[in-house]
């Protein structure tokens, strides 16, 4: 469903990105795993148009994106949800998911999977963004870009900050996606843990490139952990 080919970027002249090529396939979740400053959140930035690549070619279903603003990938239905949640704080939970129809036809309902996915959000509607919890936002942050009815998700570390239960409800969440076989996900984690018990397949990055890549159920046997050890 995408595929990232031989992929730089630069920051003044630091060569952040070297060469990335990976597939994420469709009905399936790809782990993204590195150390923090690999290289991991420019990527996706990348991937979803926010950033420029230098060189390189980034293809959904077999078209090149690589020159389409952000809005337009959203259009076609990649879903984003960023490190840091970046929900609207000052707008309720309703009006929050709300913005994640701005892809669908005038008169769109909020798909069913959204509450599926995350009840406790039906519960919250009326509230504000920045009044939830952290867990809560996270939920939040997801059930908004599944709004957009995504083709792919795009995950960045959705654990970050998140308290242990909460964990445990987005990885329900997660697998329950995967096994509806309409989306693909593409997962960025430091988590071990957590991007093992969803790997269909991982990439590891270090200092910009790929330095290894295999099925997730291998991941202990080729020991991935290694490559996210300080």
């Amino acid at each position: 469903m995408l595929r990232v080919a031989g992929v730089n970027q630069y920051y003044g002249g630091s060569h952040i990105l070297r060469d990335v090529a990976f597939d994420v396939a469709p009905g399936a979740c790809t782990a993204l795993l590195g150390r923090n400053g690999v290289g991991k959140t420019t990527l996706l930035r990348c991937l979803m148009g926010l950033l420029p690549i230098r060189s390189g070619e980034v293809t959904f279903d077999g078209k090149s994106i690589a020159a389409l603003p952000p809005y337009a990938r959203a259009a076609l239905g990649i879903g984003y949800v960023p490190q840091g949640r970046d929900i609207f704080p000052r707008l309720t939970v309703e009006e929050n998911l709300q913005m994640g129809l701005a892809t669908q036809k005038r008169g769109a309902r909020m798909p069913d999977l959204v509450f599926e996915m995350f009840p406790v959000l039906k519960s919250m509607l009326g509230r504000r963004g920045g009044d939830l919890s952290g867990g809560q936002q996270q939920q939040l942050a997801i059930g908004r870009a599944l709004a957009m009815r995504p083709r792919l998700l795009i995950l960045d570390e959705p654990t970050e900050g998140i308290q242990p239960s909460i964990i445990k409800d987005i990885e329900r969440a997660i697998r329950r996606l995967i096994a509806t076989g309409g989306i693909a996900i593409l997962l960025v984690e430091q988590y071990y843990d957590f991007a093992k018990s969803l790997a269909d397949h991982y990439v590891v990055l270090s200092r910009g490139e790929v330095v290894a890549r295999g099925a997730g159920a291998t991941m202990d046997q080729d020991n991935v952990r290694a490559h996210l050890a300080v």
